[in-house]
């Protein structure tokens, strides 16, 4: 062996070329993507951050919106229940006549007590939807942020990985592998609930 191959077989393997290679997740050239210089007076300090979803939420909603949720959380509650089922038994016993018949003002079988009632239930199902509405929009608007800090996640993961000497394209077929894996077991497991049980009796 001549000092030339010992001087080569002593040092590292030379990494494979991948001017070729871009990101899976921004579709750029890896050996094109530079940290830029920052600005004079500029900061290190990143300029994107991830919002918060509950921040944003507050942020856009409204007196009337506050009011409909107020409203929302109090007829789902106990209390709410508790007053009601006072406010009914007293309705009932008064237009019974048990405290006088001066007191009675709604006899049998509560006409206006089934009005009021029902007038209440039209309020308050108009007060939940509104409410139902409003959490729909906050889940879009959590699904948005999600898919957005997955993304910013995953640009840094390959470059990072890029830089600590990981293939991203390696990375990505065992996920997939892995994901086909976990599919294939989860089809299995539906498929065997939903096939019909079979008697001793019928597989003879």
């Amino acid at each position: 062996m001549t000092s030339a191959q010992s001087a080569d077989a002593g040092q590292p393997p030379a990494a494979p070329d991948r001017s070729g290679d871009r990101c899976p997740a921004c579709e750029r050239p890896v050996n094109t993507v530079r940290p830029r210089p920052l600005p004079a007076g500029a900061s290190e300090r990143p300029r994107h951050h991830i919002r918060n979803e509950t921040h944003l939420v507050a942020s856009l909603k409204s007196s009337q919106d506050r009011v409909a949720d107020a409203v929302t959380a109090f007829a789902g509650s106990l209390r709410f229940v508790y007053i009601h089922a006072l406010w009914f038994a007293l309705w009932i016993v008064a237009n019974t006549g048990v405290w006088g018949p001066a007191l009675v003002f709604d006899r049998y079988p509560y006409g206006l007590l089934t009005m009021l009632v029902s007038l209440e239930a039209i309020f308050l199902s108009t007060f939940v939807m509104v409410s139902q509405n409003r959490q729909a929009a906050r889940n879009d608007l959590r699904s948005e942020l999600d898919f957005e800090t997955n993304v910013r996640s995953e640009i840094w993961s390959v470059h990072i990985g890029r830089r600590l000497g990981i293939d991203p394209l390696e990375i990505e077929a065992e996920v997939r592998r892995a994901l086909t894996v976990g599919r294939n077991r989860l089809h299995d497991t539906v498929v065997a609930g939903l096939e019909p049980e079979i008697s001793p009796r019928e597989r003879a």
